[in-house]
């Protein structure tokens, strides 16, 4: 059933240190409880360690990670004569970027070891580098729009 509004965008103001929109988004998804400053020390942590690491720009590497993790085609299900198809379609540029946060950061949280900013750290490192947990899920998703091409014409 189709929603009767849709909610508008609320505006994200840029973080702190860097001023990235981006940065701060990333902030908020990791939040726990309302805990901001928590969940902003624990990201400035992650990129502390990979400019520690790598010596390049953290900005530069969280956001190629973005760009590497974000899925241009996805799957949705599409019901048509009592069968359901799963059918393959384009990702809207706000959702991949919610996408490829939400799946950064579930890997992230899933990774073995150390602190949460040292495993967000790992895990943006890899991502830049087209590997790791969330790379592996956008590839997922690739190959099942990529399997189900032939239903393509069910367009939504």
């Amino acid at each position: 059933m189709a929603r009767r509004f849709k909610p508008e965008k609320r505006e994200v103001s840029p973080d702190i240190k860097y001023g990235s929109l981006d940065i701060q988004e990333m902030i908020n998804r990791i939040m726990i409880k309302g805990k901001k400053s928590t969940a902003a020390n624990l990201m400035y942590d992650a990129l502390a360690v990979i400019e520690e690491r790598t010596g390049k720009d953290p900005v530069e590497t969280f956001d190629a990670a973005l760009k590497n993790v974000s899925p241009l085609m996805e799957v949705r299900p599409r019901r048509v004569g009592g069968a359901t198809y799963q059918v393959p379609m384009e990702v809207d540029p706000n959702r991949r970027k919610t996408l490829a946060m939400r799946w950064i950061i579930t890997a992230a949280r899933q990774r073995p070891g150390k602190s949460f900013g040292e495993k967000l750290a790992n895990e943006l490192m890899d991502a830049s580098t087209n590997a790791g947990a969330a790379f592996r899920r956008r590839e997922e998703m690739h190959r099942m729009a990529e399997a189900n091409r032939a239903f393509s014409h069910f367009r939504i």
